[in-house]
């Protein structure tokens, strides 16, 4: 009888291992029919010039469009073989469409970038160079560093965006200008082990926290952002980012990012504002001493009636001074428990996923 055939377990031929790095490319889409093929070409024209370095695959999330983006990006992919098309069957939001994008890549890094090119193909060699060449965890584009240029965006669009990078810039540590910008490039098995809970754009400082609590370096390249081709494409493209839920999720990342500064800096301003009534009061008494014959009696009684609701005031900014002030407390040691607990979970995470890299040395 014929012995059995085994699979061969020599070692691969090292002349035919490709050792090109494996980037997985994140393209989020919501009704992006329009420039979508068009976008889409310019892409893989870019992607070209970096194959001597790069490996590539391509992830398009269609994010629940109502448009023909879905079936436009399933006849894109018949003849373009890196790029696979995931569907939304609704509009769950950019951090969902990134979560679902991180869980399916494959790639040594992931870069995202968005498909209405404001940022335009060439940032991603500039993305994967920082990330590779600093050994960080994530590389971010920012048009707001030194270095980064903004051009064409509404004036509005822009003032927010400018403001809103400041203030939460002010909570996060690293001195970063962007927080915002969802053009980046992660090391791939540090992102997918991250437990992430944003479904909207406010997954992008999410990320740059839970990066910070992990220890990973976080390093920016100047970028540019160019709305040239929203300005020109007018109604044929609506943009899908609502911009007052954008501010107010900043605002809600500035409590994730500092919770206790939040709580101390009104509780400090009432504690200042208690002291003043209080010394103010005590002023007045002092004043009213000689009228009252030397006695501190009458003359508190001689304010107190015209001035009665200097007591309640003195009492309610101190309390409640005292209530914010301790809530700053908890609320700081609960995020440095927290940290532990994530960082805790987060490690072992990526060890039941095979996912821990050693950076080279």
């Amino acid at each position: 009888m014929n012995a059995p055939v085994l699979p061969s377990l020599a070692c691969p031929d090292p002349a035919t291992v490709d050792r090109r790095p494996l980037v997985t490319l994140v393209l989020p889409c919501f009704n992006e029919a329009a420039v979508l093929r068009a976008h889409y070409a310019e892409i893989s024209a870019y992607l070209a010039t970096l194959r001597e370095t790069w490996r590539f695959e391509v992830l398009l999330i269609d994010d629940g469009s109502v448009d023909a983006t879905g079936t436009t990006a399933e006849a894109m992919a018949t003849t373009d073989a890196p790029l696979r098309v995931i569907h939304h069957p609704g509009n769950f939001g950019l951090g969902q469409a990134f979560k679902t994008a991180f869980a399916a890549s494959r790639g040594d890094y992931v870069v995202t970038l968005d498909i209405d090119l404001s940022y335009a193909p060439a940032h991603i060699g500039r993305l994967l160079e920082a990330i590779r060449t600093q050994r960080a965890k994530l590389a971010l584009a920012s048009a707001y560093m030194e270095g980064g240029t903004v051009s064409n965006v509404p004036w509005l669009r822009r003032t927010l965006s400018v403001w809103g990078n400041r203030f939460l810039r002010m909570f996060a540590r690293g001195g970063l200008s962007t927080l915002t910008c969802m053009v980046r490039a992660y090391d791939g098995p540090f992102v997918r082990a991250l437990v992430l809970r944003s479904t909207g754009m406010e997954i992008m400082p999410e990320i740059i926290y839970k990066t910070m609590v992990m220890r990973g370096r976080i390093v920016e390249v100047p970028a540019e952002l160019d709305w040239s081709r929203q300005m020109q494409a007018g109604p044929a493209r609506v943009s899908s980012m609502r911009i007052w839920r954008h501010v107010l999720s900043t605002i809600v990342s500035g409590f994730m990012l500092r919770p206790f500064a939040l709580m101390m800096a009104p509780g400090m301003a009432l504690l200042a504002l208690c002291a003043w009534l209080t010394g103010r009061t005590v002023w007045r008494v002092a004043e009213a001493l000689p009228a009252a014959g030397g006695s501190v009696s009458a003359a508190l009684g001689a304010v107190l009636a015209t001035h009665p609701h200097a007591p309640l005031a003195c009492a309610t900014t101190g309390i409640l001074a005292v209530l914010l002030l301790g809530l700053g407390l908890v609320a700081l040691q609960t995020k440095r428990y927290f940290e532990d607990l994530y960082h805790l979970g987060v490690t072992l995470r990526a060890a039941s996923l095979g996912e821990i890299r050693r950076d080279p040395k």
